[in-house]
């Protein structure tokens, strides 16, 4: 155990770093509450997304690292801010007129628009705990509204109130003329209509733990800010969060960068230490648009999962999370080789490269071995040149290349040749162009389809791809590339393509021959 936490303590992979700055909290010994706290969050006005399994994805590692090199418990929390006001009905749910009617109710206790919980929160709480267990997270779930009701915040609810100056101290210069004239780190649910309100604290006391605002209708209202009677603007609220659970670390997206040092502040207005931050890039689209749920830009989880396995989106997420990354349809196969093969070397590494390979972050100790014999990549030029509408006419291809292969020992394999085949149909087949080969190329195909014709012995790749480089030098490619892509353009359709030894070997030597010929003749074109 000492020698990995000594390479833990030496790993530049991010997580370690991270989890290196938690454990700095704690020299001198564990902390009060018994454990480290990380905790994600999540607004249960939309459903859950691409995001909210990033963040938690990326948080498990840095717990999972902070594991390596200490023996202090951990916890994740991921709390469910799901008391604050309906400030405006989603786009993407139904009965939008009735839930118009519950605009500025806690989100406790709007309507279910799908009807099978008690409110709308409810529903998105269990969306997102399902979502959560689905690809095995370890957390805990906890509601703003449980914590608020049940007292657990009440002390430093208490707390902000002795200290109500010094947190608008901290938020006004945040704020314009207008929102500055209004505003209250205190939001009163009122007894009269349920509603959250964003109206002024005009009297504080602070012995009886009480504040008075006036009502829409004018009418002065005293409340406690204790048991659920009040809730906090989100800012001061993620402080005291962070303060009344003694929260040692929390990601969030490159946006909320003046929320968070405002929250930071915060927090030590309370009198406490805030926690470990990150700020993560956000993904952008194919045109390095930030990626936007209303514009319905970029690439939702739903779209990564129809066509590739949650671990290979770990992976993606894993890659630099301080970089900004284009996330679109054309990096999921990139990321799925990348992630076997990762898993592929991990069996025949020293420790301190297994500490900075990435499956270790999404796996922990129990990385699994990779079955996947054929890339990925290679399947989608399969499934292209096969035309394939199931996965079963690939497996025929399949093995033929790795005889002891099957969907029953390989479902890695299995499953994946399902998403090549779902992937050409849908991204690949619609956007195939096929071209004529030039003179230099024409030649350089006959020439490959006769050495096909005449090869001898097994169709070993390697022996394959050193046979293919020897036509591209024989027929003055320059450079070599050039003959790569007019092997992909020409015969797949495609600017770029696998290891073209590996697909002969794959695809087959007569069909490749008979692929070269309705290359040569025209009627790929068609």
């Amino acid at each position: 155990m000492s020698d990995l936490r000594d390479a833990a303590m030496r790993s530049k992979a991010w997580p370690f770093e991270e989890a290196r700055r938690v454990l700095k909290r704690y020299e001198s010994g564990a902390p009060k509450k018994g454990h480290i706290l990380f905790q994600t969050g999540y607004g249960p006005s939309g459903l859950p997304h691409i995001g909210t399994f990033g963040e938690v994805a990326r948080t498990t590692m840095v717990r999972r690292a902070f594991e390596v090199l200490s023996d202090i418990p951990t916890r994740l929390i991921c709390f469910s801010d799901d008391m604050d006001g309906l400030r405006k009905v989603p786009s993407n749910v139904p009965m939008q007129d009735e839930l118009a009617q519950d605009l500025n109710l806690p989100l406790t206790r709007v309507r279910d628009p799908f009807g099978t919980h008690e409110g709308f929160a409810q529903h998105n709480n269990a969306m997102l705990m399902d979502f959560l267990d689905r690809y095995g997270f370890e957390y805990e779930f906890v509601s703003a509204t449980d914590y608020y009701t049940r007292g657990v915040f009440d002390e430093m609810l208490m707390r902000a109130l002795e200290r109500f100056d010094k947190i608008q101290e901290i938020m006004l210069p945040t704020l314009g003329p207008e929102r500055q004239a209004t505003y209250s780190c205190f939001l009163p649910i009122s007894p009269k209509t349920g509603h959250v309100l964003q109206v002024p604290t005009l009297e504080r006391n602070v012995a009886k733990g009480t504040i008075v605002y006036e009502e829409p209708d004018g009418e002065r209202i005293e409340v406690p800010v204790t048991g659920g009677h009040v809730k906090m603007q989100w800012k001061p609220d993620w402080a005291m969060r962070w303060a009344a659970l003694g929260v040692d670390y929390e990601m969030s997206g490159k946006d909320l960068i003046t929320s968070v040092q405002q929250s930071t502040k915060i927090c030590r207005a309370l009198g406490e230490r805030p926690p470990e931050t990150l700020n993560y890039e956000l993904f952008n689209d194919e045109q390095g648009q930030k990626i936007s749920k209303s514009k319905g830009n970029g690439l939702s989880m739903e779209d990564w999962l129809a066509y590739a396995s949650p671990e290979s989106l770990q992976y993606f997420m894993y890659q630099k999370p301080k970089t900004a990354k284009r996330l679109y349809f054309d990096v999921i196969p990139k990321a799925v080789d990348e992630y076997h093969q990762q898993l592929g070397a991990y069996g025949g590494q020293e420790v301190d490269q297994r500490l900075n390979n990435p499956v270790f972050h999404i796996h922990g100790h129990n990385v699994p071995a990779s079955n996947m014999v054929v890339p990925f990549a290679m399947l989608l030029n399969l499934a292209s040149v096969s035309a394939a509408e199931e996965k079963a006419q690939l497996w025929g291809f399949i093995q033929r290349y790795a005889p002891d292969a099957s969907p029953e020992s390989h479902p890695d394999l299995d499953q994946a040749a399902g998403f090549a085949v779902r992937y050409y149909n849908d991204f690949v087949k619609p956007a195939k162009i096929y071209r004529a080969p030039d003179d230099t190329e024409r030649a350089a195909l006959e020439d490959l389809k006769a050495r096909l014709e005449s090869w001898e012995g097994e169709a070993d790749p390697e022996a394959l791809q050193s046979m293919v480089f020897a036509v591209g030098k024989d027929h003055g490619f320059e450079p070599l590339r050039a003959w790569f892509t007019a092997l992909y353009e020409v015969l797949l359709g495609a600017s770029q393509g696998p290891r073209f030894g590996g697909f002969i070997a794959l695809y087959g030597m007569e069909e490749t021959v008979r692929l070269i010929e309705d290359a040569l003749s025209g009627r790929l074109e068609k």
